[in-house]
């Protein structure tokens, strides 16, 4: 089983990068996978074709909500994010023929987000040893890493723009993940849409991390985005595809 996780800032493409790769890994017949919705804006179910309304389940946060707040469980006793993990398992987690889908989703309640992410970890403990792949979208905000949702994963991809900031997010997300002890093999940097290409040897020298490529700009990707339509269903010869599919052909993984 191998985690991987993308981070970056928000705009950069991240959903994008993560639903190209689930294509790929599709396309390459690579199973069981499962995707993980880390981020509160919930951009990657669209991005893969998947209305967990229509399909009967809802995400962690609005398990939470249902849980302890409309039904008035109590938080006494069994520690509420095990008491959440047979209803994730029943009415979290969306089970497709090309692969599982798992969203933390919106915060419930003022103040802390730590009952979902803390809900979402004790489930992932249990569900990824049941899948080659396993897919991660990340917060900007790098909360998931912050509260350790995974402990040990893979690869980390980090989708740059043209900016400064997207720089300095990057020595942010590896500090994060020093400090808090989360195990990794591999950090990756990534151009997303509007990164220039030609800046990316330049990223790699400052920032110490193999560069792998730039997300090619693509205007059918955009509109499939715009419109809410699955990054799943594009033809195997757009460019923002390939680009993708590319680079994870140069880690070997398809």
């Amino acid at each position: 089983m191998r985690t991987l996780v993308t981070v970056g800032r928000g705009g950069t493409g991240k959903s994008s990068f993560t639903a190209l790769m689930a294509k790929a890994f599709v396309e390459a017949g690579k199973s069981p996978i499962l995707l993980v919705d880390a981020d509160p804006d919930q951009n990657l179910a669209e991005m893969v074709g998947i209305d967990l309304k229509e399909a009967g389940k809802s995400t962690i946060a609005d398990l939470v909500v249902s849980t302890f707040i409309e039904g008035g469980g109590t938080t006494v006793g069994v520690p509420p994010a095990q008491r959440l993990e047979s209803r994730i398992w029943e009415n979290g987690l969306y089970e497709g023929q090309q692969f599982d889908f798992l969203g933390v989703g919106t915060k419930w309640v003022e103040g802390c987000y730590c009952m979902p992410n803390n809900a979402l970890k004790g489930a992932l403990e249990n569900l990824t040893k049941n899948y080659e792949y396993v897919l991660i979208d990340s917060p900007a905000g790098l909360e998931n890493l912050n509260r350790r949702i995974t402990s040990s994963v893979d690869d980390i991809f980090d989708i740059l723009d043209h900016s400064k900031k997207s720089q300095d997010h990057v020595c942010r997300a590896v500090r994060i993940i020093n400090e808090v002890d989360v195990q990794y093999k591999n950090f990756y940097i990534i151009g997303g849409y509007r990164f220039p290409d030609e800046l990316g040897k330049q990223a790699e020298n400052a920032l110490k991390f193999k560069y792998l490529g730039k997300i090619a700009t693509d205007p059918q990707l955009d509109d499939c985005v715009l419109n809410g339509e699955s990054l799943i269903n594009l033809p195997n010869d757009n460019p923002a595809y390939i680009s993708v599919k590319k680079m994870l052909q140069s880690l070997n993984y398809i």
